[in-house]
């Protein structure tokens, strides 16, 4: 597929995993929810369209302040997990497969605006 497919998701929000000191029920209730939302948007667009491994996938955090590199990155874990959840229905055994290449990135939103937009791009060989 040459086109790019682009999958945006408002409202869902992002947060430092590192820094937010918060109950494991809050955490793990938010990580599964990322993971579920994700899935199960990837996983329709899968399905409807011709995706072959290798891609590229870009996870873009929208909110009104950025995060530092390495913090933006772990709060895009759980996302990264949903969309390898649903690209295992075209082969794809885990997120740690080298057919994939992940990418994290950061857009300023308004504020108390926050979102994630999912890119995924089909990479010749």
């Amino acid at each position: 597929m040459s086109a790019p497919l682009v999958v945006p998701l408002p409202g869902l929000r992002l947060v430092s995993e590192a820094n937010a000191h918060e109950h494991w029920r809050v955490r793990s209730k938010r990580a599964k929810h990322q993971r579920a939302v994700c899935a199960a948007a990837i996983g329709a667009a899968i399905r409807a369209g011709k995706w072959t491994l290798p891609l590229r996938v870009t996870i873009v955090r929208i909110a009104p302040r950025a995060l530092d590199s390495d913090n933006a990155v772990g709060s895009a874990k759980h996302a990264r997990d949903g969309i390898a959840d649903a690209l295992a229905a075209i082969g794809l055994r885990d997120d740690r497969d080298a057919r994939v290449t992940w990418h994290v990135e950061q857009e300023r939103g308004a504020p108390k605006t926050y979102g994630v937009r999912i890119t995924l791009e089909s990479v010749s060989e």
